[in-house]
C-alpha cells in the first residue's frame, strides 16, 4: 500500500510533462498478470471507466450482520493520483479507481449509502478511533504494528515494491543495504516509510552511509523527483509501480519486496467488519471481484477469501 514537498529545481523534462499529462487526464498483483490486464483495461493513459458495480444487488445475509440501523456510513479515500489507486475523472470531480469500486460494491451488497470524504493518507487510520469516518480505503497493508490498533477486513493482496529510472544500475532489491547512499522517495504515512525508516541501521551497521527517506504527499512530485535526479529509487506499492512503469516513460519495475493484505480499515473492535467481509466474499461468489480487478489490471492481487485482520504475510 505520502510527505512535505522539496523545491523543484532542474528543467521540466518530457517524462514530467507526460506525467503531468496523465495525473490531468485521469485525474497495493503477479508481474503476467498485471501486464496482461493493464491492456485489457486500456494500456493508454486513459483511466478505465467500465460500470462493475450498478449492476450488484443486495445480500440480505451479508446485510443482517450490520448493527442495527445502519443505513449509511461515511468512508475516508486516499486520492494518490494515479491507477489503480483513487484518482479523479476527467472533470475533475468524480473519485475513481480500485478502492472506490470496492467500497461502492461492498455498499451495494450490504444496501447502505456511502458519504465519501477525502482524506490524506496519513491521516486516515488515527481519525477512525474518533469516529470521524467510519471506515478508510487506501490500499491500507495489513501489517501486525496496524493490527493493534486497527481492525481490517481484506479484499486484495498488494504489498511492497520497487521502480527506478531506465539508465539506473539497480536490477533488483532483495536487501535495504542496496540502497545505502541513495535517496530513496516514498509515501507520507505509508507501511513503505516505515519500513525504511527501521531498517536505516543496517547501513550504520554495515559501516557504510545511510540511504535518505524522502517523503511526498502525492504522487506526481515523487515520480518527478525520481525523474528529476533529486532521489534514486521509488518505494511503493507493486501495482501502483506496475502502472506507472506501464504508462510512463523513462522508469523500470525493479521487484516485489514485501508481499501484503490489504483491506478497508476500521477502529478496533468495529461491529462493521463481519458485513464487510460477508459482502466482499459475497462479490467473490457472484463474479462482481473479479470484474473489478480485471478493469483495473490487477488480477495478480486476488485473494481466496475476505479476512478479519489476519497476521502479517511472512509471519
Amino acid at each position: 500500500m505520502r510527505t512535505p514537498l522539496p523545491a523543484r529545481n532542474g528543467p521540466i523534462t518530457p517524462f514530467v510533462l507526460i506525467t503531468a499529462a496523465t495525473l490531468l487526464l485521469t485525474a497495493c498483483g503477479t508481474g503476467p498478470d498485471v501486464t496482461a490486464d493493464a491492456g485489457a483495461a486500456g494500456a493508454s493513459d486513459a483511466v478505465p471507466t467500465t460500470d462493475v458495480v450498478s449492476a450488484i444487488h443486495k445480500d440480505k445475509a451479508a446485510a443482517a450482520l450490520l448493527p442495527e440501523g445502519v443505513k449509511s456510513l461515511t468512508v475516508a479515500i486516499s486520492v494518490g493520483g494515479t491507477p489503480p489507486g483513487t484518482t479523479y475523472l476527467s472533470d475533475g470531480k468524480t473519485l475513481t479507481g480500485q478502492d472506490v469500486d470496492f467500497a461502492d460494491a461492498v455498499a451495494k451488497v450490504l444496501g447502505i449509502r456511502l458519504r465519501t470524504e477525502q482524506a490524506g493518507f496519513e491521516a486516515i487510520l488515527p481519525a477512525l478511533d474518533s469516529g470521524k469516518y467510519d471506515f478508510g480505503a487506501g490500499n491500507f497493508g495489513v501489517t501486525d504494528e496496524r493490527r493493534r490498533t486497527i481492525d481490517f477486513v481484506t479484499y486484495i493482496n498488494d504489498g511492497q515494491g520497487f521502480a527506478t529510472r531506465k539508465d539506473s544500475k539497480l536490477s533488483k532489491v532483495t536487501d535495504l543495504k542496496q540502497l545505502c547512499g541513495l535517496n530513496v522517495a516514498t509515501g507520507a504515512g505509508t507501511t513503505f516509510e516505515a519500513t525504511l525508516e527501521e531498517n536505516k541501521k543496517t547501513c550504520t551497521a554495515a559501516g557504510k552511509k545511510p540511504y535518505e527517506v524522502q517523503t511526498y504527499g502525492e504522487q506526481g512530485a515523487l515520480w518527478s523527483s525520481l525523474q528529476q535526479g533529486r532521489s534514486d529509487v521509488v518505494m511503493s506499492t507493486i501495482n501502483g509501480l506496475r502502472y506507472a512503469v506501464a504508462h510512463q516513460q523513462g522508469l523500470k519495475f525493479l521487484n516485489e519486496y514485501h508481499r501484503l493484505d490489504v483491506g478497508f480499515a476500521f477502529k478496533k473492535g468495529s461491529r462493521l467488519a463481519p458485513a464487510f467481509q460477508a459482502a466482499v466474499n459475497e462479490l467473490m461468489g457472484d463474479g462482481t471481484y473479479q470484474k473489478i480487478l480485471k478493469k483495473w489490471g490487477t488480477t495478480g492481487s486476488a485473494i481466496k477469501k475476505s479476512q478479519i485482520s489476519p497476521p502479517e504475510l511472512g509471519d
